[in-house]
């Protein structure tokens, strides 16, 4: 089975191809920020391809997600970590929390995204955990939501204040210009070295580990604000059959359980008639028989496991770290 989900291959892929006959460049870059600033939008703008879920509601990203883009003779090699969780500090928060703070220690570049114009607490709580060794850029996101850009200029003064921050990069990740821009920011700060990864590798995360995180964000974003960020998914099971016949896809078999804190949130998930069930793995599966070029069969299951969260051992084994 290839674990790796591969890109389309675009334009700006095609120039350089197998590092363009010079030195290779490549490196980790983190990609922090305190919960919804769109930090996983902007990792799927930058690899070209969704690999993290999105959502509204906090917490969404809850394991290190590695994205690849390689361009010309350069590798980029982007780190998204869950928002610092700082209101509840339940086992679940605490594994969150301890990846962040695993992941900044070990780049070549933060980019530490906040929403251009604003600086929470929140905020100020993830700029701690960011040591002067590595240099950090601030990427103040959303800054279509400015309607004033006069504003930003004091307000970039105030944050340099803060902290000694390399750059500062006002943009929105839905802008592909912008993003565009910000790889030639990276790539002045990686090391001159062979690359980690394949070229055409997009993510080190598995098709069953996909299939997981996008029942989850179907999830999330069909039940809204109802249910609590607390609940999860498991994957019971994960079996690929190869194509029966020439010209047909291979199919992948998956069973799933959505794990839930009370029997309410359980017939919320499900819905009246089994309704919002079945379009959280209809959705789930149209995505991911795009998303990895396959037929899929999925199942879908709701389980009731009250307190999960604060429950350390029972927080490794959902997968946790």
């Amino acid at each position: 089975m290839n674990d790796a989900i591969n890109p389309v291959a675009g334009p700006e892929d095609a120039e350089g191809g197998a590092g363009a006959g010079g030195p290779q460049h490549c490196g980790l870059i983190a990609i922090v920020g305190k919960p919804n600033v769109g930090k996983s939008t902007l990792l799927n703008a930058l690899v070209g391809q969704k690999i993290s879920i999105t959502s509204r509601k906090a917490q969404t990203t809850r394991h290190r997600i590695t994205g690849m883009r390689t361009l010309g003779a350069t590798q980029f090699v982007f780190v998204d970590t869950p928002g610092f969780q700082t209101l509840h500090a339940n086992a679940l928060n605490k594994s969150l929390n301890k990846t962040v703070q695993g992941a900044v220690g070990d780049v070549d570049l933060i980019l530490f995204v906040v929403e251009a114009g604003s600086f929470t607490p929140a905020d100020e709580r993830v700029l701690k955990l960011l040591g002067k060794g590595i240099p950090t850029v601030l990427l103040a996101n959303k800054l279509d939501n400015v309607h004033r850009r006069g504003d930003i200029a004091p307000w970039l003064k105030t944050m340099q204040e803060k902290h000694s921050f390399a750059e500062f990069v006002p943009m929105s990740a839905k802008n592909a210009k912008d993003v565009e821009r910000l790889f030639g920011i990276c790539e002045k700060y990686l090391p001159e070295q062979p690359w980690f990864y394949d070229e055409d590798e997009l993510t080190d995360r598995s098709e069953k580990f996909l299939a997981g995180e996008l029942v989850r964000e179907k999830l999330f974003r069909l039940t809204g604000d109802e249910l609590p960020y607390t609940s999860t998914v498991i994957i019971d099971k994960f079996e690929e059959e190869p194509p029966q016949k020439k010209g047909q896809k291979r199919l992948l078999r998956i069973a799933a359980t959505i794990v839930v804190e009370r029997d309410g949130h359980k017939a919320m998930v499900i819905g009246d008639k089994g309704e919002r069930i079945k379009r959280i793995g209809m959705e789930t599966r149209v995505e991911l028989e795009k998303l990895a070029d396959a037929k899929v069969f999925l199942e879908l299951w709701v389980k009731v496991r009250s307190g999960w969260a604060d429950d350390e051992a029972r927080v490794r084994s959902f997968g946790y770290e």
